[in-house]
């Protein structure tokens, strides 16, 4: 919005208004003073008001991201780079790693692409690609013949046919259902309003009969009794009762920023207090949007890691007990293998561990750290020597290294591609011929758990001898699996509980798979994990069965921006105050149709961050259990702050009246009535708040 917009939005209020009203009318009858003073007082209000929510615009420009400028296009044969809005249905956009997505695109020719859509599905691993059709019924994180505009590429390259632009992209669908919801007033300000209609009809109708009996019963002149009126209507006016509440919110905003909860419209502050119901998005919110190896599993053991994100510490545990993998020749093979046969490195930045490339292999990366491997000294005694990239259509990755007298092939890739590449497992003991049957089912109570599968295999191969597709496919090792998964937060599991203990549901809506989604909800403790209820689930229930199945369960997956937009309307309709947390743009319409939505700043999307009422800055769920005390403060200082000036606003307003009506004359005015009123609410509004 425009600062000219703010700030006029900052006179929506009837009690505003029939000051404005009052302040005209006085100077018109020449009262200047009065007017002056009562149009000082709006103006005041609306200041206040407007710094407050100006405030939060510089902290949202340090963190804006924008859509591509350029794209790459072939036209006429010939390569060439043209504005991104500049792209037509029918043009052949190609596509490099790092690029983000100008336009919705079918893929004609791709080579290893993989593209990362967190931001417009909720997946927070990155998404293989390939020219192979999709279902047409298939959900959008399921058309994995198509890149999808603002999503980015995180490996290989493609080229691809435009087929949508502007609002007829995913992105722009949703922009359609943003532009369909309006902004909601907070439950209080719904209550208030309804108050103030009332009460502005019972102020006029005084002032009406305080002008007549004066005039036409005491004969008193017209303009002395007009002026008594207009005293009763200021007196009646609860004209400080704007200023308490700015003052209270304000404060409440300072609070909140300090726990790193940015407040971009004042009233959110109070709507905090109110909630009931919390819909949050997994990826990046509840999780930390980095992949993490979960467990290791062998022909022989089982083995859990701990640690979180990236970072390379956390320890090793077998049946509960600290185990050394350097120690067991299997596990130390294993991990050599994932730290090798990988493209991915992690770094150390500004007191964090961040992924370069593909975060599933930076996951397995910072595993072998884990496990006491290093990089560099694993490199120089197997010297990297060939490689075969992982693409789509393989659906495995292998590289040829230098092994003291030979050479090995180390392999990853899909468990059900390279258990049919291999015909022996490694064991303590020696190599064993492969039981597949016995390690699908180990990979499918791995996937069970809503841990995403990888399979490492090797193969000893003789001196001198080149790696291609028919070694690497054929007489495997197969060395183990690993699980990972993008971990729940710490804090969150915390603050889920705290919300539990004060009454607030916490519900999970997410673009991810079912089982994932169900298995980072019981990590998170929330309440019924079980059953999860699908985006084609809720395509087949009506608005009217609706309320009730979102009122039963708390997790709903592979849910598209329609889907997160209907259940919270469904939660509204049955009396909750919804609170929506995202950072993608499929989370965008949800989040300006909840009471508070609540976007990420770090790594949440521009269109996120628009739609919603309050940022976080430090993108943690446990600062939205933290706002919301704050919140519920300044809920229970409001009413406290109402129920004290409404009625000694109607107190003065009959003293006023009944004075006039039996004839009295009060040296009184109504610049005098609203100093009272506004030193009265200010000082008021500081001791609460």
């Amino acid at each position: 919005r425009s600062a000219i917009r703010r700030f006029a939005a900052q006179f929506n209020n009837l009690f505003i208004l029939l000051l404005i009203v009052a302040a005209v009318i006085t100077g018109l009858l020449g009262e200047r003073l009065d007017s002056v003073v009562i149009f000082g007082v709006v103006v005041l209000i609306g200041i206040i008001g407007f710094v407050q929510e100006g405030r939060a615009e510089p902290a949202l420009e340090s963190v804006r991201s924008i859509l591509p400028s350029n794209a790459v296009v072939r036209r006429d044969g010939c390569r060439r780079q043209i504005p991104a809005e500049a792209l037509v249905p029918g043009d052949i956009v190609l596509l490099e790693p790092g690029d983000r997505v100008p336009a919705d695109i079918r893929l004609l020719e791709t080579r290893n692409l993989q593209t990362l859509e967190a931001g417009l599905t909720g997946e927070s691993a990155p998404v293989a690609k390939s020219t192979d059709p999709a279902e047409a019924a298939a959900e959008v994180g399921d058309r994995t013949c198509l890149a999808f505009s603002g999503t980015t590429v995180a490996a290989g390259h493609a080229a691809g046919l435009v087929i949508a632009t502007g609002e007829a992209t995913e992105i722009g669908r949703i922009s359609g259902l943003l532009a369909e919801v309006e902004v909601l007033r907070t439950p209080l300000m719904q209550r208030l309003d309804a108050f103030t209609r009332t009460l502005g009809f019972v102020i006029l109708a005084l002032a009406a009969v305080t002008f007549a009996i004066g005039t036409f019963v005491w004969g008193r002149a017209w303009p002395e009794m007009f002026l008594a009126a207009v005293s009763v209507a200021v007196a009646a006016i609860p004209e400080g009762l704007p200023a308490v509440m700015t003052v209270t919110l304000a404060i409440g905003v300072e609070r909140m920023a300090r726990r790193n909860a940015i407040i971009r419209r004042l009233p959110a502050v109070e709507a905090l207090g109110s909630v009931t119901t919390i819909c949050a998005d997994k990826t990046g919110t509840l999780t930390r949007n980095e992949m993490m190896v979960r467990a290791i599993r062998t022909a022989e053991s089982m083995l859990t890691v701990e640690g979180t994100g990236y970072a390379p510490h956390g320890a090793f545990l077998r049946a509960g007990q600290a185990v050394v993998p350097a120690e067991v020749p299997e596990f130390d093979l294993l991990m050599r293998a994932m730290l090798l046969c990988n493209e991915a490195a992690i770094i150390h930045d500004a007191g964090s561990w961040v992924a370069e490339g593909d975060p599933t292999e930076a996951a397995l990366v910072a595993l072998a750290r884990k496990g006491g491997h290093d990089r560099e000294e694993d490199a120089k005694r197997h010297p990297r020597l060939e490689v075969i990239p992982f693409t789509s259509e393989r659906r495995y990755m292998a590289t040829l290294h230098r092994d003291g007298p030979g050479r090995i092939i180390f392999v990853k890739g899909a468990p059900e591609r390279l258990l049919a590449m291999a015909s022996h497992e490694r064991r303590s003991g020696g190599d064993a011929p492969l039981d597949a049957a016995r390690w699908q089912a180990r990979a499918d109570a791995i996937a069970g758990r809503g841990e995403r599968v990888l399979a490492i295999a090797c193969r000893q191969v003789p001196p001198e001898t080149g790696l291609d597709e028919r070694l690497a496919e054929h007489d495997l090792v197969l060395l183990g699996l690993v699980g990972l998964i993008d971990p729940p937060r710490e804090e969150a599991i915390r603050a889920v509980a705290a919300c539990h203990q004060a009454g607030i549901r916490v519900k999970m809506i997410t673009g991810d798979h079912a089982r994932t989604a169900g298995a980072v909800a019981a990590d998170l403790g929330i309440v019924r994990p079980q059953p999860v209820v699908t985006g084609h689930e809720l395509e087949a229930m009506s608005d009217a069965e609706l309320p009730r199945h979102a009122l039963e369960h708390d997790i709903f997956a592979r849910a598209s921006p329609g889907h997160k937009l209907r259940l919270v309307r469904a939660l509204q309709s049955m009396g909750h105050i919804v609170a929506m947390t995202g950072d993608g743009v499929n989370d965008a319409p949800a989040l300006k149709q909840a009471d508070v939505g609540i976007a990420m700043g770090n790594k949440g999307t521009e269109a996120a961050r628009e739609a919603a009422a309050m940022v976080l800055a430090d993108d943690n769920f446990a600062s939205i259990a933290r706002a919301v005390a704050e919140g519920r403060t300044v809920h229970d200082n409001l009413r406290k702050a109402i129920l004290f000036i409404l009625p000694t606003s109607m107190a003065q307003a009959l003293i006023v009246a009944i004075a006039i009506l039996f004839g009295l004359t009060l040296p009184i005015t109504p610049v005098q009535i609203l100093w009272v009123n506004m030193i009265t609410a200010v000082t008021l509004g500081i001791a609460f708040a």
